[in-house]
């Protein structure tokens, strides 16, 4: 039996590091942006300019961890409710 809280909270500080890594990234070299999208995605298009302030960082931050909560709470449901 997983521990719901727990996972939800690991989860939220692991995404919450990431993001803050990732920002910081784009925010010093925003080439990187394109860079990804090349090679990771196979795509090459212009993603326009970098928006890098505090209103973007503490939006994303909050929209990431709502994001991670909610995936992390259905694996946890899940998890808990199938059985072997």
């Amino acid at each position: 039996m997983l521990n719901t809280r727990h996972l939800i909270k690991v989860g939220m500080a692991w995404i919450s590091i990431v993001y803050v890594v990732c920002f910081a990234a784009v925010a010093v070299y925003p080439q990187i942006r394109t860079l990804a999208m090349k090679y990771g995605l196979h795509v090459d298009i212009d993603l326009g300019t970098a928006v890098t302030t505090p209103l973007t960082f503490v939006t994303g931050l909050v929209l990431w961890n709502l994001a991670a909560t909610a995936t992390l709470g259905l694996l946890a449901f899940l998890f808990n409710r199938i059985r072997p």
